[in-house]
């Protein structure tokens, strides 16, 4: 695993105008002097066409670039012939891969949309389940998503759990004057303070795991607290969402709270064609750091929402169309080197326009050109 603390990591400024080719050099070549026959940068940048047509593995980005013309290897860097799958394996094993999550981070930085000044950041870990060796835990990652675009990544480490690796990540992508929303398991004084020292908000989900915030929040005289309600339809289900925000009551002393509210999604779902619909009903209570003039209560209940959606934009399309969770990647900084790739190509992709990204690696895969002008816009 990568050795760098997220913390000590520094990379040279980027702007918005900055391709990702040029800011590929940013990242530190492991591999001795003698010997190298292709820059670091270029294994990168070539990598990153071949995952955005699709590529799910070395030997599918090797395939690419042996049957990538020299003219587009040439442009991505790669000027002595094309690298075969032993040298990005090689190579990539042994890359700081928290480095890498990091120079991209902050070049994607530049890309994010900012609405009404605003940034929401979701943060949620997903395990790659098919990196496992032995008796050794597979590799569990952390990143931050801002609408479609990874911000940073990090690894848990074996001998702990998310809570610190979600503070790691606070420490080096830039949250000032944005909103930070997590899941329940974060819902902690600690991290409270760490978002909002970063001049941040935080929103967090309250559940039973935290006994006495949980009891606290169910106390609060709902009933006479307005309602608003939105609804949704699409893929075979319909959606409703009631959310009630409140003033923080006084007997609640959590970290930096503003306000409380209380989230109710009804979902009817209907399998198949002349089946009954399933109805279900959750319930979560939120706490925000945001006031009721920075959050009204249907703000609330998007920032949520976009949240949720970390594992539709993101985890989902890393397991469903890059079939993550049974890549056989597991050497050294590997499988964390291919989920940044990944993350990479899904944010390019989007940027792009694309909402199915099966259907936009298909697209990439008919002329190598395509993925090559996504790097250099």
């Amino acid at each position: 695993m990568p050795s760098s603390h997220p913390g000590e990591l520094i990379v040279e400024p980027v702007s918005r105008q900055d391709h990702l080719l040029q800011v590929l050099t940013c990242v530190a070549d492991p591999r001795k002097p003698r010997g190298r026959r292709h820059r670091l940068a270029a294994l990168i940048a070539v990598a990153v066409c071949a995952v955005l047509a699709g590529a799910k593995g070395f030997t599918a980005i090797g395939q690419w670039a042996a049957e990538t013309t020299t003219d587009t290897l040439t442009t991505l860097g790669m000027v002595r012939g094309p690298a075969d799958e032993a040298t990005f394996r090689r190579t990539f094993a042994r890359l700081d891969a928290d480095l890498l999550d990091h120079v991209l981070g902050v070049w994607a930085a530049t890309r994010v949309a900012v609405v009404e000044g605003l940034r929401v950041i979701s943060l949620d870990g997903k395990t790659v389940r098919g990196a496992r060796a032995g008796t050794e835990r597979a590799p569990h990652l952390v990143a931050a998503l801002c609408g479609t675009t990874t911000l940073g990544q990090v690894a848990v480490n074996a001998k702990t759990n998310e809570i610190p690796a979600v503070r790691d990540l606070l420490q080096f992508v830039d949250i000032n004057g944005a909103v930070v929303t997590v899941d329940a398991m974060h819902t902690q004084t600690d991290t409270a303070h760490a978002i909002r020292d970063r001049g941040a908000h935080y929103v967090f989900t309250v559940k039973a795991n935290n006994k006495h915030l949980y009891s606290q929040l169910k106390k609060v005289p709902w009933k006479h607290v307005p309602a608003q309600t939105t609804r949704d339809s699409g893929h075979g289900r319909k959606e409703t969402r009631t959310i009630k925000a409140a003033q923080v009551p006084a007997w609640i002393t959590f970290e930096g709270a503003a306000q409380v509210a209380q989230l109710r999604r009804t979902t009817w779902r209907k399998k198949s064609k002349g089946s009954p619909k399933r109805k279900s009903v959750e319930v979560v209570y939120l706490i925000t750091s945001a006031d009721h003039h920075a959050a009204p209560a249907l703000v609330l209940a998007g920032w949520v929402r976009q949240h949720w959606g970390i594992e539709n934009k993101l985890h989902h399309v890393r397991d469903v169309t890059y079939d993550e969770d049974r890549s056989q990647v597991r050497t050294g900084s590997a499988p964390q080197v291919m989920a940044t790739l990944r993350n990479t190509a899904i944010g390019l992709l989007r940027e792009a326009g694309f909402d199915n990204i099966a259907e936009a690696n298909r697209h990439m895969i008919r002329d190598e050109r395509r993925p090559l002008r996504l790097l250099q816009t």
